[in-house]
């Protein structure tokens, strides 16, 4: 009895287990399919969707702990956002956690769907440190009705927040309502994030004292604004309450409550921000996300009115702007400043907003579809001109193939039957009746339909009509046949050649009309184009430096939109050259073949008709001379 072999055995068994194994495999990846969070879809009301990317590794905001409940600012341009699908007041918006099931809080604080600019506020419940966060934005709802609430966006230890978005005296958008009892600053409606306030040194923010804004001894509180100084090294306060100041001098910026003193320098030109913190731990004063300096010490009580952009008396005043001006009765934790600062700012690689999904195809629109949604108003304004100039070229290189096609073949039929005659070089000419009558029928009308009975859609055809025609006026007759036997002058002759000349002249005059749209387009199709690419580019940028948001996906879809007015532009020209170049060769063989044509009737029309010349008198009166 033969022993089995165990490696053939080992074999066989792993074959067998193949197919269950793979079964299983099967099974879970379908059902991992099926729980993906990326393929539900929150409410089918809503037709699209975006991913949002918040991105707390250390390519992002670089967190080293959790943070919880935090307002995050996403913006909203056209270089990541398609605004006509969108309700004009942005109230289709919503936002969904990254479950695709729990909806998030949220607030617009600016939606222009002309500029194609929004920023809008979403309080994330949970934004884990070190990696990659993602949300759910839905729009393309038309009967939804808005659901912002800016204040279920900021928690309960947010006690005072001024975005400076509505004209007039200065709003707290949080629950606890602690607005401006007087404010001489006007606004700034091109500011860091929406619209900001503006002092020029003289002017102030007041806010009354309030139960909410009240901080008692040895608590906690968290100040932040974002600056932007009209010049460096002023002596001014940004906020003044009590015996609490924080402002500008020649160092820097510095914060001051009792015996405690900050001081850290400012980086020169553009937006800031500014934060200052205090708690058991002392007083961190914050400059763009980082602790530039920190003090012990104990928070005094603070129940007083603030002041922002000049102290109590009204002295030492700011010069600049200022936006998002937040106030805390907690000192928030680092990662909390540096969000803010990283998040806030025009040059942030937090958020990332994705393609738009629709709600049909459940997956990625492709990348045509978001590119042509990107495309601004007055792309598609060049788009459609070049769609216009494309319409007309094909419709000339069409009818154009179709008639110099019928005029090739017709012109090899009647030159088989015109070398065929021998006596009567007339003889294939119809009467003028019947050639009126083909002549009120279009060239295309017959190259399309067939009406090309005598050789009507032959240019040499007409050529030899012609100079039939000037035959039978020399020799007052109107029948070829009576033509035979008849002679003609060398002066004759050589009118008759001009006369064919002009005929030839003509018959090239109506091969190439129209030609010259096809030349406009190939030569006006491309620059056009790139009028539309160069509008298209100016409007990104100009885009992204009112919003503020600087990275490669804000930038690339409105560059890629822009392109697509050049692709249009060589769309149209590109055909357009080859039907060109096509036509003008096939052009030129028949332009040829009519020349042969003239020299070769011109040359029967000699032989047959030309008068005998006696020579020898003629030479013998020159001699007598």
């Amino acid at each position: 009895m033969s022993q089995g072999n165990p490696y053939r055995d080992s074999y066989q068994s792993r074959m067998n287990m193949n197919p269950i194994r793979i079964s299983a495999a099967a099974l879970a990846l379908a059902a991992l399919l099926a729980a993906s969070p990326a393929l539900a879809w929150w409410n089918g009301d809503w037709s699209s969707r975006q991913s949002v990317t918040l991105d707390a590794g250390a390519k992002g905001a670089n967190l080293k702990a959790d943070l919880e409940n935090v307002p995050v600012l996403i913006r909203l341009h056209s270089g990541n956002f398609d605004f006509l699908s969108a309700n004009p007041d942005g109230s289709d918006l919503r936002f969904v956690a990254g479950d695709d099931k729990t909806p998030l809080k949220f607030y617009i604080e600016k939606f222009d769907p002309v500029n194609q600019l929004a920023v809008i506020w979403v309080q994330v419940p949970k934004l884990a440190a070190g990696k990659a966060n993602t949300i759910w934005l839905y729009s393309g709802n038309d009967k939804a009705a808005a659901a912002g609430d800016a204040k279920a966006v900021f928690d309960a230890h947010q006690i005072a927040v001024y975005d400076f978005a509505q004209a007039g005296l200065p709003k707290d958008v949080t629950a606890n309502a602690n607005n401006a009892s007087a404010s001489s600053a006007s606004q700034d409606a091109n500011a860091i994030i929406g619209a900001g306030a503006r002092f020029n040194g003289s002017q102030d923010i007041q806010v009354p004292a309030s139960a909410s804004l009240g901080i008692p001894s040895g608590g906690q509180f968290t100040w932040s604004a974002w600056i932007k100084p009209a010049a460096a090294g002023q002596n001014a306060v940004l906020l003044s309450r009590g015996d609490l100041s924080v402002g500008l001098d020649a160092a820097g910026v510095y914060a001051k409550q009792g015996a405690v003193t900050l001081q850290a320098p400012l980086g020169s030109g553009g937006w800031h921000q500014v934060a200052l913190t205090a708690g058991p731990a002392g007083y961190t004063l914050y400059v763009d996300g980082t602790a530039a300096a920190t003090a012990p010490g104990s928070v005094a009580a603070l129940s007083v009115p603030l002041t922002l952009g000049a102290n109590a008396q009204g002295s030492e005043g700011y010069q600049g702007d200022m936006d998002e001006v937040e106030l805390s009765n907690v000192a928030r934790p680092a990662d909390w400043i540096a969000l803010a600062a990283k998040g806030q700012g025009p040059e942030s690689a937090f958020i990332q907003v994705g393609q738009a999904q629709s709600s049909d195809s459940g997956g990625e629109a492709s990348y045509f579809g978001t590119i042509l949604r990107s495309v601004t108003l007055d792309g598609w304004v060049v788009i459609g001109l070049l769609a216009v100039m494309s319409a007309i070229s094909w419709v000339v290189m069409v009818s154009k193939g179709l008639v110099i096609g019928r005029m090739q073949k017709d012109n090899e039929r009647f030159m088989a039957s015109f070398r065929q005659l021998a006596a009567n070089p007339g003889a294939l000419d119809r009467d003028e009746a019947g050639d009126e009558g083909d002549a009120q029928v279009s060239e295309f009308s017959k190259a399309l339909f067939g009406q090309h009975d005598h050789y009507q859609s032959s240019p040499i055809y007409r050529i030899y009509h012609v100079g039939v025609q000037e035959l039978k006026h020399r020799f007052g007759t109107a029948d070829p046949r009576q033509l035979a036997n008849k002679t003609l002058t060398p002066q004759a002759i050589d009118a008759i050649r001009a006369a064919l000349d002009g005929s030839l002249v003509r018959e090239n005059q109506k091969i190439n009309s129209l030609m010259v749209l096809l030349t406009i387009a190939i030569s006006g199709g491309p620059f056009l184009g790139l009028l539309g690419t160069v509008v298209g580019v100016m409007i990104t940028f100009a885009a992204i430096a009112a919003t503020g948001d600087v990275n490669v996906n804000a930038i690339a879809p409105g560059i890629a939109a822009a392109l697509v007015a050049t692709v249009a532009g060589l769309a149209v020209a590109i055909p357009a050259l080859f039907g060109y170049n096509y036509l003008v060769s096939r052009a030129k063989d028949i332009s040829a073949d009519m020349h042969v044509f003239v020299d070769e009737f011109i040359g029967r029309i000699a032989e047959t008709y030309a008068a005998t010349v006696q020579a020898a008198p003629q030479l013998a009166a020159v001699r007598n001379h």
